[in-house]
């Protein structure tokens, strides 16, 4: 059966690209490194979910059963609207076609066994709807998107809430590094990384996506 997620506009219309991979950054804001605990990486630490994570935020958030508990990551998501190879900073913002925001949905303790194996992560990060994503906005909507507000709110209580100033490698860049590893198509999304605050989502919470005090995303865990 046909993946039924198309890319969408912060209106719901459709965005004229294919439904790509994910490429995600890990470790990528001091303050969520250090409430887990983890090591600052030298360089943008990569990882991939297959376009069967994606989800978009309208339909109820489905969470693996009988796994441990699921955490929500906030984070920029950034549409790639260009074919990059090998490309420069400058050349990877005239490739953005929007930004949005998504859900990097972790299962925290299968990710802990992994790491403790030192095994990739994609068992608890590339589920089927383990990434839930909002439209995207333009890029001329968004002009300054290395100064953008990202927040969560579970329930109405904040859990999440930063800005990508905080990024210790920013945007351009982690594009421009990506694409020297392997090649970005157009309808793949970059996840920039998470601010502190991930915690645990159960059946029955009411989400709130909130990017640069301007646009606004609902969604429900099933």
């Amino acid at each position: 059966m046909e993946h039924a997620y198309q890319h969408r506009d912060r209106d719901g219309q459709p965005i004229d690209l294919p439904v790509g991979k994910i490429v995600c950054i890990g470790r990528n804001y001091l303050d969520h490194v250090r409430e887990l605990g983890n090591a600052v990486p030298e360089a943008p630490l990569l990882f991939m979910k297959p376009s069967t994570a994606i989800v978009g935020l309208d339909a109820p958030l489905r969470l693996p059963e009988a796994r441990g508990s699921c955490h929500h990551e906030l984070e920029l998501a950034v549409l790639i609207g260009r074919r990059l190879t090998g490309t420069s900073p400058a050349a990877a913002r005239e490739a953005i076609a929007g930004y949005g925001l998504a859900l990097d949905l972790t299962l925290r303790e299968v990710q802990t066994e992994l790491k403790n194996k030192g095994q990739p992560w994609e068992l608890a990060k590339a589920f089927d709807g383990a990434c839930p994503l909002s439209g995207f906005v333009r890029p001329e909507e968004l002009p300054e998107p290395q100064a953008a507000e990202l927040e969560l709110l579970v329930n109405g209580e904040r859990r999440q809430h930063g800005s990508t100033a905080q990024m210790m490698h920013p945007i351009l860049d982690l594009i421009a590094h990506i694409s020297r590893h392997f090649t970005l198509l157009p309808g793949d999304v970059v996840l920039t990384g998470t601010p502190a605050g991930v915690g645990p989502l159960a059946s029955g919470d009411r989400l709130e996506l909130r990017l640069a005090g301007r646009w606004s995303w609902s969604a429900r865990v099933a």
